[in-house]
């Protein structure tokens, strides 16, 4: 019997692949069963029909990673709780090294499944050829062996969740264009579809390679764009295991998988072929792109030398089909900063069958809530800049996008296509003098600095990178000397109006409510007292207000700032970040610099720690804040963009004979991480509290009107937490291992933490991390003191010291110059 064709809906979803599937059917799990989904043609029938089916857990985060091993787990069940055969087996997978520094990038990634017991262990060339036998062993370091990965049947398993999703009530219509996001009051109000409209308070938008388009006309950002993808299918190999592992050779960009007696080669090769950039064909629909042998060839030579049966095997299929990539090879989820109500799940960046289960229960879950269900940052649409849906520029890092699936994970791996999109007014001054430039939200900002007139470049490695002297040097300057930093990436927003002062208070955990020329440290966090947000907040008058907050958060934080000011409040915000570059002049010698340029009093007295008001510099006038991100004396300074040239000769005019030096980002990290100064997205984020990071401090319980999450903190305080951020430092002889992030922390043997950032600490000759770690039924800083302490990295173990103070200046003495 036809179902009827609805007109309203509680949540619409457009798009029949695996990833509207999966929401639909994690939707009406958890009781929203009113869901209506659109497919424009028939179900799988965009990308989802031609993927490999590859079930593998380990990815290069670790919430990509959880999200992919709920996905596994869920495949083991799908088909006995609907009845539809998914063909999910689980034969494992061997992720191959050709290379020491391979071999370490899967070691680390491996010891980071630890944290949340990944089925994991280390295999030699030998015990790799036993388990898949077809293959050529000779110039393979090692690798690693997952017992819990494996494959399914994509449009099997798309189907498992059609019909799970219809057995408790949703609706699903193939042959349904939509046409619209509908929009109203600046909120999703449903979709126009060729059929008519539906309404609906929440539209989910699935439509993969589509979804940048359709997103557009409702003025939303959703940056993806498709690339051709290839593999082989061999002809039937006599003999070939029916159970044989999933096997990956990211050093030759190939993967392997048996495919019903037959072997399917796939690559993701370097230098990849950008689709439809004119648009995609209306009647696209199982749709297959022209062969490419040339295109590819050198890549199937290394994978018949690999594997020589390929040599004397006929190939039964060359598939070339489109897949969506991001411009940061991760997916965009959740819903977007421009209209409430409009969530995503798309481009999977041919990730997406393993992904499917995680992100349809995450995103049913964040539709019902109206919050993430757990720390989503790495995944999370609001990352994204609205620059990056440029065409031009989503067609170049496309090319590179699809080979880094496979390449190299180095630490500070930087993009090499679509660069140079946002600079500061310093920018060309900055490389004339040596900077390494790296991006950030698209901002080219220094990572280092060599001699002038040279042409810098990073060797990458997991030790010591060919940097790590430079910015040596730049950290010891800026303990004895003066440093200058170019922070004109930071994101401002002018907060004004005569109710801006309530609304701001509410939204800070700090109280705002201080005397103009003050700046206040402040976390915004949400209702169970998460941090959404690490801001400073400049009182410029009774009623003006200057946000300052980090580049990656530009568009997250001013939708998360919007929609906690009530609809009838007096305030007015504006994003000034262009219009005002910002430089950081940092070090003991940074006052005696100031004072050849300004008569403005900047001794302790008249110009204490936390003090921000515009100065006579040369010429110009600028705002002085007396803040630091580096542990040392010193001043940021914000200026009208047409001022930045004049200020900026004159700073270094006035640093001859003060031993001023430029200074960058790798430089930053290292001093704020022997200060204990935390970052968010690494250090702080959604699930930790203030009080689990060790930022109480900044919470005014008792300031009038509350805070939102306050609440949950009070109870959180009562209690006592049970998990703590603390400071590490490696204890090994010789060259210290470098910590980067999710590396497991042991006591006696026992996994109770991990580390969220490390660093090489110049100053003080040491390799940090910060980490938390927990220790049910409270924590204590005694426990700290006793017991074994370890930190894995790459599947090796080294002693640690735990302490809850920073390594450097404890007490904050040097903030005072």
């Amino acid at each position: 019997m036809a179902t009827e064709f609805p007109d309203r809906a509680e949540v619409v979803i457009v798009g029949g692949g695996v990833a509207g599937c999966s929401v639909a059917y994690h939707l009406t799990k958890i009781g929203i069963t009113d869901v209506v989904l659109c497919e424009r043609k028939q179900l799988t029938s965009g990308t989802t029909w031609h993927a490999a089916g590859l079930v593998t857990q380990l990815r290069a985060t670790r919430r990509m990673t959880e999200l992919a091993k709920y996905t596994g787990e869920l495949f083991g069940e799908l088909e006995a709780e609907t009845g539809q055969a998914t063909g999910f087996k689980r034969n494992g997978s061997l992720r191959v090294a050709n290379t020491p520094a391979r071999y370490e990038e899967l070691a680390r990634g491996a010891s980071m499944g630890r944290n949340f017991g990944l089925p994991v262990e280390p295999v030699t060339p030998g015990e790799i050829k036993e388990r898949w036998a077809p293959i050529n062993t000779d110039g393979i370091v090692g690798g690693f062996w997952f017992p819990h990965d494996g494959q399914v049947n994509p449009a099997d398993v798309t189907q498992a969740y059609v019909r799970g999703a219809r057995m408790r009530g949703a609706r699903i219509f193939e042959n349904t264009g939509v046409t619209k996001i509908l929009v109203e009051n600046g909120k999703a109000a449903g979709v126009m579809t060729d059929k008519g409209p539906i309404r609906a308070n929440t539209v989910v938008l699935c439509g993969g390679m589509w979804s940048r388009d359709l997103a557009a006309e409702a003025g939303v950002t959703i940056p993806l764009h498709a690339a051709e993808h290839f593999y082989i299918v061999t002809e039937p190999v006599e003999g070939l295991p029916r159970n044989l592992p999933v096997l990956f050779l990211g050093d030759e960009w190939t993967y392997y998988k048996e495919d019903a007696g037959k072997l399917l080669v796939g690559f993701f090769e370097p230098n990849a072929k950008p689709w439809g950039q004119k648009g995609i064909p209306e009647d696209f629909c199982f749709g297959t792109l022209p062969e490419d042998v040339e295109h590819i060839a050198p890549y199937l030579e290394m994978a018949t030398q690999r594997v020589p049966l390929l040599e004397r095997t006929g190939i039964q299929l060359f598939f070339n089909g489109p897949e969506s990539f991001t411009p940061d090879d991760r997916y965009l989820l959740g819903e977007t900063p421009e209209v409430p109500g409009l969530f995503c799940a798309t481009g999977f960046n041919s990730i997406g069958i393993l992904s499917s289960g995680g992100v349809g229960k995450a995103l049913a879950d964040w539709i019902r809530d109206r919050r993430p269900p757990m720390e989503l940052m790495d995944v999370d649409v609001r990352r994204m800049q609205v620059f990056q849906s440029n065409r031009k520029y989503l067609e170049d890092r496309t090319t590179e996008t699809l080979g880094l699936l496979f390449d190299m994970h180095w630490p500070n791996r930087q993009f090499e296509t679509a660069r140079g999109v946002r600079r500061s007014p310093f920018h060309d001054r900055l490389v004339a003098m040596g900077a390494f430039m790296t991006e950030a939200a698209g901002w080219e900002r220094p990572g280092f600095f060599g001699a002038p007139g040279t042409m810098p470049s990073i060797g990458y490695s997991y030790g010591r990178q060919t940097w790590f002297d430079a910015c040596g040097e730049e950290c010891r300057n800026t303990a004895e000397n003066v440093t200058l930093f170019d922070h004109s990436c930071f994101i401002k927003y002018l907060v004004e109006g005569r109710d801006a002062t309530r609304v701001l208070n509410r939204i800070c955990a700090n109280e705002v409510d201080v005397p103009p020329g003050r700046v206040v440290y402040t976390q915004w966090l949400n209702e169970v007292g998460g941090i959404e947000a690490d801001v400073t907040v400049t009182r410029l008058s009774e009623s003006s207000f200057l946000v300052v907050t980090i580049a990656v958060s530009q568009r997250r934080d001013m939708a998360w700032l919007k929609r906690r000011m009530p609809g009838d409040a007096h305030v007015f915000v504006q994003d000034v970040t262009s219009g005002m570059p910002m430089l950081a002049l940092m070090g003991p010698k940074s006052r005696a610099l100031l004072e050849k340029l300004t008569p403005a009093d900047l001794s302790d007295a008249a110009f204490p720690f936390g003090t921000s008001r515009e100065i006579d510099l040369g010429y110009a006038r600028v705002r002085a804040s007396r803040l630091t991100y580096v542990g040392e004396l010193g001043w940021e300074l914000y200026m009208p963009s047409e001022f930045a040239g004049h200020v900026f000769e004159k700073l270094v005019e006035a640093g001859e004979g003060l031993s001023l030096k430029m200074g960058g980002y790798f430089a930053i990290n290292s001093l704020r991480m022997e200060k204990g100064y935390r970052h968010w997205g690494h250090d702080i984020g959604e699930e930790d509290t203030p009080l689990q990071a060790g930022l109480g401090f900044a919470v005014a319980f008792d300031k009038p009107g509350g805070f939102i999450g306050r609440e949950a903190l009070l109870r959180q305080r009562e209690a006592g937490p049970e998990r703590r951020l603390v400071q590490l430092r490696t204890e090994t002889d010789g060259i210290p291992p470098h910590l980067y992030h999710n590396e497991p922390i042991l006591r006696d043997g026992e996994i109770v933490g991990s580390v969220t950032s490390g660093a090489y600490g110049h100053r003080i000759g040491a390799s940090l991390g910060m980490g938390y770690v927990v220790r049910p039924g409270g924590f204590e800083a005694e426990w700290l003191e006793t017991g074994r302490w370890e930190v894995e990295i790459a599947w090796k173990r080294y002693p640690v010291r735990l302490q809850l103070r920073p390594w450097y200046d404890p007490k904050g003495e040097r903030l005072r110059g």
